[in-house]
């Protein structure tokens, strides 16, 4: 069986079934349409039929690029999911949906339908593709956690990483995008516990994810973060007070007179690092405390 995409508008013949499959998927998500039950049926036998079976999965990218950068994405991961070739392609993600974590309010969700809402959420930001695809893979540990840790997930970023690591080896994508997918996984939750009363915890995440050196990339991180948060059910329209958090301790750090090795004293670059540090950790601990003794006044 063969797609008529002429009829179906979305694109010119493709040179393959399996470009043609994904091309339909990415489509859909483009303006957020869905398929005909037709065309989801053909696609269904297609699937079944092994159009993927000798696919390289790095040249259907292009066409998964195209649909993550979608104004809905995941309108393509529900139907690629629906066909089966999301197990096919990316089965460390097809993982997540069944799978159920306790969301703040101690609600029960299912963890595929969460990346899918944190996908959108993104879409309607216009985030660039790399924050997208980190978006999309920071829970993947998730997926096999220990029946008898569940609803937890302990070490679930250990599980995570690994399979990080084999996407990107096979969709051969750019150190950008692997950069910051590894540093969603192991950061996002961190800044989620962020508190005010651990000044030193703060700054050492703050170092950790380059929030002084890299600050596109640092923002990128929040806006992960903000969108993790936001698509929890009934936080869509609350403010994630963990961004205005980190970001008051780092203009605090920020704000610190700029003091060399030499002014200190210091010939050793990690007694001058560990110093940095611990004025730093007096600077956000000085700044969130006068915050909150603020609010207390008021």
């Amino acid at each position: 069986m063969s797609f008529d995409l002429s009829r179906s508008g979305l694109a010119p013949l493709m040179s393959s079934p399996a470009l043609t499959l994904l091309a339909l998927a990415a489509g859909a998500a483009r303006d957020g349409s869905g398929l005909d039950d037709d065309t989801r049926q053909a696609m269904r036998l297609q699937v079944d039929a092994g159009v993927l079976g000798d696919f390289i999965p790095a040249d259907g990218w292009p066409q998964l690029a195209a649909g993550l950068m979608g104004e809905k994405p995941s309108a393509m991961f529900e139907i690629l999911r629906a066909c089966g070739a999301l197990a096919r392609l990316l089965p460390e993600v097809d993982a997540l949906f069944g799978q159920a974590q306790i969301a703040p309010d101690n609600e029960m969700i299912d963890i595929g339908e969460h990346q899918c809402r944190v996908l959108d959420l993104l879409a309607a930001q216009g985030a660039p593709l790399a924050v997208r695809v980190a978006g999309l893979l920071y829970n993947l540990g998730k997926a096999d956690s220990p029946p008898q840790h569940l609803p937890a997930h302990y070490q679930h970023v250990e599980r995570c990483l690994p399979r990080i690591e084999a996407i990107v080896r096979r969709f051969r994508l750019s150190p950008e995008i692997r950069e910051l997918a590894m540093l969603t996984a192991m950061e996002l939750e961190r800044v989620h516990r962020a508190a005010p009363m651990r000044a030193a915890s703060i700054v050492a995440l703050l170092e950790r994810v380059d929030a002084f050196g890299c600050e596109a990339r640092y923002r990128q991180l929040l806006v992960l973060c903000t969108s993790d948060y936001r698509a929890y059910p009934g936080n869509a329209d609350r403010v994630y007070a963990k961004f205005w958090l980190l970001e008051r301790a780092r203009m605090a750090c920020l704000a610190l007179a700029a003091t060399t090795c030499a002014e200190s004293g210091q010939d050793n670059h990690a007694d001058a690092a560990v110093t940095r540090r611990e004025a730093r950790a007096v600077a956000v601990a000085a700044a969130l405390r006068s915050e909150r003794w603020a609010d207390a006044v008021d």
